[in-house]
């Protein structure tokens, strides 16, 4: 009888238990994707643009 319901448990607890582990295994996950977004235009884009911003001020 106690074995018939280990048996049953086992599968829902393999299930539980693959979901806990996946979740700490996300939840410790050091990776930040918005660190390393680009912030802004960078200085190639600022000296090919400068030179038309200052024609325009004229």
């Amino acid at each position: 009888m106690l074995l018939a319901s280990l048996t049953m448990l086992r599968q829902p607890l393999s299930f539980v238990a693959t979901k806990w582990q996946r979740l700490i295994r996300v939840a410790g996950d050091p990776y930040r994707p918005e660190l390393h977004y680009m912030r802004g235009p960078g200085p190639k884009w600022r000296a090919k643009y400068q030179a038309s911003r200052l024609d325009r001020s004229l």
